[in-house]
């Protein structure tokens, strides 16, 4: 050993200095700069660690919020589909009473007209007779060549219109 020291020129002293020199730069390297370097480094493992758990609970969430908006959608689309159902069945209601209505009225109109027609007809009737009567009394006057009083005439009338 004596030989490779004096060849490599290595000195126990020095050696020993240098491993003590490097004990204490370690030693304060370790404390001051390595130490604190795992914490930091640590405590940014656990922040991304919690972001991501974070990032996985807010997915869930939005996950169950999209679930729960399109529950929310079908939802509305049946209460508006009822809706519109109901409102269309109201207005057919609605129309069929009106045609009602409206058929009330024209039957109405029609037999009112009718009636109307009826006693025009039975005016015009009765104005005929009157000038039947009046024609056949002229021409009965002409042919008997006398004239009548009333009371004749109503019983010529009278026998004339049956």
């Amino acid at each position: 050993m004596d030989s490779i020291i004096e060849t490599f020129h290595v000195d126990i002293k020095i050696l020993i200095a240098q491993f003590i020199n490097f004990g204490i730069v370690f030693s304060v390297l370790y404390f001051f700069a390595i130490k604190p370097l795992i914490k930091t480094m640590g405590d940014r493992t656990k922040k991304i660690e919690e972001s991501l758990e974070n990032a996985d609970k807010i997915e869930e969430r939005l996950t169950k919020t999209d679930e729960k908006n399109k529950k929310v959608l079908a939802d509305a689309k049946k209460k508006a589909n009822i809706i519109v159902e109901k409102a269309m069945e109201a207005a057919d209601k609605k129309k069929g009473e009106m045609l009602v209505r409206a058929k009330e009225e024209i039957g109405k109109v029609i037999n009112d007209e009718k009636e109307k027609m009826q006693q025009e007809k039975a005016q015009v009737l009765k104005e005929m007779r009157s000038e039947v009567a009046d024609l056949v009394i002229v021409s009965m006057e002409k042919i008997l060549e006398k004239k009548m009083d009333s009371k004749e005439d109503k019983e010529l009338i009278k026998k004339m219109t049956k």
